[in-house]
């Protein structure tokens, strides 16, 4: 018995180097080795079949430089969001925690309010500014942020600014700056993309039509800069505000893809990651940048005019049902690339589920770092699956959250949906219907397309996912650790129960 103990314990140890192969040692001026640059590029509102390459049968809009980028690296096939809409997502990213422990429990936010991110709170960029990085954003950042009067310091209201655009000259006390960032270069959200931003203040108003050409540009001259630093890592977080709406290719772009003005600023969106490719490539940047694209959730149907697509045989969620804002896997699950010439194996692809939280926890493992306390409560680190190895993780399922806030969760090849729909519709409307399930159960591993309702027939698997759904709540996270908390002690997971007993039984 001792012997294969001590077996077991060896071979374990071996597991730990191999998955711990990726990782580096801290870099030292002038000497030591050097750590990545690390790129993360984050498209919005793009849909899972809309690279072209993870969706050749059906996919029609060519995307040769993502194609590219896929070829020299790893696709994961299995990557979510942690919402189907912009806000939650993006928290999730930086913070490495899902986005419905906050206050947010629904929709996104519109800026002209405090930082949804608490000031006291590890992001990523911040983590990895203190192992020497260099940080920048260039982007969207759509996590709220105060606009002021640069003389006074006074709270600037929406509602009594011109067009609901703050002044050029407008102070930002608590944008990304305030979390991490060295460098700031974009604008809050959609609605307010005329409002360009630079480090802590207004800069001037452009059209929006502008806004893609300029962040390529500042992110290419970006790269040009820290090609002068060699000796300091680079994190470049770059949250396109495309393929979102407004839908505004610019005009030597427009009508290139011979299907609509959609399809068009997807392609123009695939030039700019081939320009920033092409900057890394002349500057000697590639071949120790580990580089991460993906989207924040889903396409969305109604400004991309799906059915203008699926005309000329493009389907945007390729064969997931779905689109952005709903629980289903079109809504979540995103195209996923992670290229690094010096690590990770050309042309190879992974089908491990992981989750765009699982971001922070990633960038610590690789670095040799321990996360920071009050962070990573819901990231595990994929660092292994960059080799092929598998996962370990202390996470038993991911969560999944609705434009309006409804849960689902996902166990192995299970999924619940705490939702008689899509989970975007009121409860008052879907009462309306009084044919809709109670819930929905779907075994992904034989029905990835979610067409067969296993909830009846299967309950005790639904009560498992709920019952983990319900202990990752209330434990605070979802991964191992000292125990956390919730902002908020209010919680409701299922919204569409059938009675208020038992609505009010799963509030938390």
């Amino acid at each position: 018995m001792n012997s294969i103990r001590y077996f077991c314990l060896i071979l374990a140890s071996l597991l730990s180097l191999g998955a711990s192969a990726f990782a580096v040692a801290p870099s030292k001026e002038g000497g030591g080795q050097k750590q990545p640059n690390i790129i993360v590029l984050l498209c919005d509102d793009l849909g899972y079949g809309d690279v072209q390459c993870l969706n050749p049968e059906r996919g029609k809009i060519p995307t040769p430089h993502l194609d590219a980028l896929a070829k020299s690296g790893m696709i994961f096939t299995d990557a979510h969001s942690a919402s189907s809409v912009c806000t939650p997502t993006r928290y999730g990213l930086l913070t490495g925690r899902y986005p419905w422990r906050t206050t947010l429990q629904r929709g996104v936010v519109k800026g002209f309010a405090p930082a949804l991110i608490a000031a006291d709170r590890p992001t990523v960029a911040s983590f990895l500014k203190s192992q020497g990085y260099h940080t920048a954003i260039l982007g969207k950042w759509h996590l709220n942020f105060l606009y002021t009067d640069p003389k006074t310091g006074a709270k600037l209201d929406e509602r009594k600014v011109p067009r609901g655009l703050a002044p050029v000259g407008s102070k930002i006390p608590d944008g990304p700056i305030s979390r991490g960032f060295d460098y700031f270069h974009g604008f809050h959200h959609a609605g307010d993309m005329e409002c360009v931003i630079e480090n802590d203040a207004v800069v001037e108003h452009d059209d929006p039509i502008n806004m893609l050409p300029r962040l390529t540009k500042k992110a290419v001259a970006y790269l040009d800069e820290r090609a002068k630093h060699k000796n300091t890592p680079f994190f470049l977080y770059l949250p396109y505000g495309s393929p979102h709406a407004p839908i505004v290719p610019s005009k030597e772009w427009q009508g290139k893809s011979g299907i609509n003005a959609y399809a068009d600023f997807v392609m123009q969106n695939d030039d700019s990651v081939g320009q920033i490719l092409a900057a890394l490539k002349k500057n000697g940047q590639r071949e120790n940048t580990l580089i991460i694209f993906s989207s924040d959730n889903g396409c969305s149907a109604k400004d991309a005019k799906v059915k203008e697509l699926n005309k000329h045989g493009h389907f945007p969620s390729a064969g997931l049902r779905g689109y952005k804002t709903e629980l289903w896997e079109g809504g979540h699950r995103v195209p996923f690339i992670a290229s690094w010439p010096a690590k990770i194996p050309p042309g190879s692809s992974n089908d491990s589920t992981i989750c765009l939280n699982d971001l922070f926890a990633t960038c610590a493992e690789m670095l040799g770092a321990r996360t920071p306390p009050n962070s990573c409560e819901d990231s595990v680190s994929f660092l292994p699956a960059l080799e092929n190895q598998p996962i370990p993780s202390s996470r038993r399922g991911i969560t999944h959250h609705s434009l309006l806030g409804f849960f689902s969760y996902r166990l192995g090849d299970w999924k619940l949906l705490l939702a008689r729909d899509g989970g975007t519709k009121s409860e008052k409307e879907l009462a309306k219907n009084p044919t809709l399930p109670k819930a929905q159960l779907y075994d992904l591993s034989k029905d990835h397309a979610e067409t067969t309702n296993l909830y009846e027939a299967n309950s005790t698997k639904a009560d498992e996912l709920l019952a983990a759904l319900k202990n990752d709540i209330q434990r605070g996270r979802s991964t191992d650790g000292p125990a956390a908390s919730n902002d908020t002690d209010r919680i409701v997971i299922w919204k569409s129960a059938g009675d208020k007993k038992t609505k009010e039984a799963v509030e938390l």
